[in-house]
């Protein structure tokens, strides 16, 4: 009997396969990188064939670590990194392009255009979304228009677009050979083209990019108990395994931290930072730069809803400390070196790669790094970077107090630069109230796991899911109040020297 459920995430910068039991916990894990294609600044790639294929390694290598066949999985959850665009020839199976990637600010002139005749406000109120070149309609309207072949493609029904998670969906399930064309809620509520209160393709934006509706997938539940495809024997299962869950990197975590109860908020630290708050069936509509979005949809349940604030660089700072600067030689060591200092020496990085996201939304913003003086060493410039990540967290808690009325009490966190200790006691301290991470750090894959587990009775309920739910260690804040409210002004002081960089028409 099967016993266990499968969990491929993908991400921005790598992809895992992971498999959990009954309880939650890992039973084993694979996980493979791959390629940031950089082609001039501002633009960020990715190849989709290379996503698929390292997909397809990690399953196979996790099964066999965990001597598994498919027949040991009782279903499949997808998670993915949102936004990223992939169009591809249903009839050949290869894209038109490389994947264009959440990060990628090409875009800038469509959402400045959008803002600039009123079909912004119209996106806002319908998606819940500003125009920014984050979200995935504007991706979709460049490729029609400077890829060759692709409108007339487009318009034949050939060409389809998909965020990651319908891109392996698709190839999971056959690809050329009967494939299935789906996403969820969740990832369709991040293309400004699905109206918030109809979960459905809404004619009128997709009218805003000129996206003929046969490019778009079926929006399906995120936990789907008919299920969204089975797996081809001719694929990495080596059997056929239901797919039954799907979900957004983000909203994933959200389900992995059991986050079901309005008010409950969890922060996730991976390439970028993105903290989402539950709010219930209720739509609420964001006053203060954050994004309204779909958290959840389990089967025939009402979707549930949350306010997110996304911000787009946080782990892939400490990766360009690595990478670019050469100032560390992993990102474990990125702690020890900014250990060698007591506070920033007066150093402030605002690493602006992309512009500021939430609650900024400033395409024409840049990284900068200021107040260096000649007493500054890297070690500064490694805090400032763990501190950058943990101020710009705290620009979305004030965010969402602000619009929910709610106070945070406790911050649950997840993702990788949760193991950087010292950067989540800097988080506590700028927060001022406690961090808490939780036993099982991938919550993002395990979300998935959820989701496609309640899908075919696996877990009953969710209050069997919080069950699951382990503290494995609380930070407390030590920071005095006069500290942490000087530091945070002249954070904010910072992030005004990095607005006006760039002209956006």
């Amino acid at each position: 009997m099967a016993k266990y459920v499968g969990s491929i995430d993908q991400g921005t910068t790598s992809t895992r396969f992971m498999i959990f039991d009954h309880s939650g916990n890992e039973v084993a894990r694979h996980q493979l990188e791959h390629e940031q294609i950089l082609p001039q600044a501002g633009w960020v790639e990715h190849n989709p064939v290379e996503i698929w294929e390292r997909t397809s390694s990690v399953i196979q290598t996790a099964l066999g670590k965990a001597n598994l066949t498919s027949s040991d999985l009782v279903a499949l959850g997808i998670t993915n990194q949102r936004e990223t665009t992939v169009v591809w020839d249903r009839t050949t199976g290869r894209p038109y392009y490389n994947a264009i990637v959440w990060q990628d600010t090409r875009t800038d002139r469509i959402a400045s255009a959008l803002d600039r005749d009123g079909r912004g406000d119209v996106i806002r109120a319908k998606a819940g979304l500003p125009p920014a070149t984050y979200f995935a309609g504007g991706k979709i309207q460049w490729i029609l228009e400077n890829v060759d072949g692709v409108r007339e493609a487009a318009e034949k029904g050939d060409a389809i677009f998909g965020t990651t998670d319908s891109w392996l969906i698709w190839q999971l399930t056959g690809g050329t050979d009967g494939g299935v064309h789906v996403t969820d809620v969740t990832n369709a509520s991040r293309t400004m083209m699905m109206n918030l209160e109809t979960l459905d393709w809404d004619e009128e934006l997709m009218g805003f990019f000129g996206v003929p509706r046969s490019m778009l997938p079926e929006i399906k539940p995120s936990s789907c108990p008919e299920g969204y495809g089975t797996t081809r024997a001719t694929g990495p299962f080596r059997g056929g395994v239901s797919i039954t869950g799907d979900l957004g990197d983000q909203q994933a975590a959200t389900v992995g931290q059991v986050c079901f109860a309005p008010g409950e908020a969890k922060n996730t630290y991976g390439t970028g930072n993105f903290m989402l708050l539950n709010t219930g069936t209720e739509i609420v509509r964001s006053e203060n730069g954050l994004l309204t979005t779909v958290a959840y949809k389990f089967g025939d349940d009402d979707a549930v809803y949350a306010l997110e604030g996304s911000i787009a660089v946080t782990g892939s700072a400490i990766q360009w400390l690595r990478d670019q600067l050469g100032i560390i030689s992993g990102a474990s060591q990125s702690e020890s070196l900014a250990r060698q200092v007591d506070d920033n020496g007066g150093v402030y990085f605002v690493p602006a790669f992309s512009g500021l996201f939430a609650p900024h939304w400033r395409s024409d913003a840049r990284g900068v790094i200021v107040g260096l003086s000649r007493f500054n060493t890297n070690a500064h410039v490694a805090r400032a970077t763990l501190e950058a990540i943990c101020y710009q967290s705290r620009d979305v808690v004030v965010a969402m107090e602000q619009d929910s009325g709610v106070k945070l009490e406790v911050l649950k966190v997840d993702g990788g630069v949760t193991a950087n200790e010292l950067c989540m006691q800097i988080q506590a301290d700028v927060l001022g109230v406690p961090v808490s991470r939780p036993v099982v750090a991938e919550t993002t894959a395990l979300g998935a796991a959820y989701a496609a587990g309640l899908a075919v009775g696996f877990w009953a309920t969710t209050d069997e899911l919080r069950e699951n739910w382990n503290e494995s260690k609380r930070w407390q804040p030590t920071w005095s109040e006069e500290r942490r409210e000087t530091g945070y002004a002249w954070w904010k002081k910072a992030v005004t020297r990095s607005l006006d960089w760039v002209d956006v028409e």
